[in-house]
């Protein structure tokens, strides 16, 4: 039922749009209102999570460290798994961002019979996220093309390499083949792998399917109902809603409609969720602190300032309750004489 119930909602928000927009005068309502506030939200939720995350305070350093960190001079230092300065820390999360290398060291634990544990390397999930997310930034950037006029020769650019291999007309690319892939095969790990299965919860499935909604409706627009598309409308369109001067000239198709809302959805959506590790990655102290907790003595502000308390006067304080008590005393009561 945890995947049930998000397959339920992507279905019934496609429904929705599909039947809402039929009605005259709807179509503004999906094409120009929804959009604007979706990006609010996004907008205004996303700088929100991450001014909450910058104000949150860090007392310690605590970057994550598998390697051998900086000591003698003679012994070799891992400078990307340990970083003691801003150039190691910063090639560090380069890595991690660019190439996700946390996940290339991913292991998969398995119990055989004995019992007798084992870790095994299993870069499955690096190959699945890393084709995913460069399958949709190459999409986001080749969307551009309906946003900008004349078109950048970068999109244009990004836009030739990715229909490199020219199979069909239209001419398919090569990211509509990945990202679905990628998407198929993450959730398939979360079917298959039991570990992965028990600990995943109804908000790890929605934006899996979400986003294989929003993917799935734009090949159908671009495959197989092409010749129903007006693009020079719905370029109008969305040179219209970055300009501020949003118009409707002509029926477009109900699909397109879908794959906007699903868009719009998607947007709406992401700075409440775990999406929001797009942003987080940037802020996480356990990738973005050096390791220089035994190089640099750190004195955490919040610590109120304590007065030296000796044993001498620690003694003078509690000497009566000490000796009631049976405990020795250095300096005897006075005499009651």
């Amino acid at each position: 039922m945890k995947y049930a119930f998000p397959l339920a909602a992507v279905i019934a928000l496609v429904l929705c749009a599909l039947i809402l927009v039929q009605i005259p005068g709807m179509q503004y309502l999906f094409g120009v209102v929804i959009p604007y506030l979706a990006m609010a939200l996004f907008l205004g939720g996303f700088c929100y999570r991450i001014i909450h995350w910058g104000k949150s305070p860090v007392p310690f350093k605590i970057p994550t460290t598998c390697g051998q960190g900086y000591s003698l001079p003679w012994i070799k230092h891992d400078k990307l798994e340990a970083p003691v300065n801003t150039a190691q820390v910063v090639a560090r999360m380069f890595l991690e961002i660019v190439l996700f290398r946390s996940l290339w060291r991913n292991t998969k634990a398995t119990v055989y019979a004995g019992p007798k544990l084992t870790y095994e390397s299993s870069k499955w999930l690096w190959l699945f996220g890393i084709v995913f997310h460069y399958s949709f930034l190459v999409i986001i950037i080749r969307h551009m093309r309906l946003f900008l006029a004349p078109v950048p020769g970068v999109v244009s650019l990004v836009e030739i390499g990715d229909s490199l291999l020219q199979i069909g007309a239209p001419t398919m690319y090569i990211t509509d083949v990945t990202i679905v892939l990628a998407l198929l095969c993450l959730f398939g790990r979360r079917l298959v792998n039991p570990q992965v299965r028990y600990i995943s919860l109804m908000n790890d499935y929605f934006p899996l399917f979400l986003i294989l909604g929003v993917v799935l409706t734009g090949i159908l627009m671009r495959f197989f109902l092409r010749t129903d598309m007006d693009i020079n409308a719905i370029k109008q369109l969305a040179v219209g809603l970055v300009t501020f001067s949003p118009t409707i000239v002509a029926k477009i198709n109900p699909l397109f409609y879908v794959h906007l809302f699903l868009v719009c959805v998607l947007l709406a959506y992401f700075p409440f969720s775990k999406l929001m590790h797009m942003g987080g990655v940037f802020l996480s102290p356990t990738r973005n602190l050096a390791n220089d907790s035994r190089m640099k003595r750190h004195i955490n502000p919040w610590n109120p300032e304590i007065k030296p308390h000796s044993y001498a006067s620690y003694e003078d304080e509690f000497r009566e309750d000490m000796v009631e008590q049976g405990i020795p005393v250095e300096k005897e009561l006075p005499s009651q004489g």
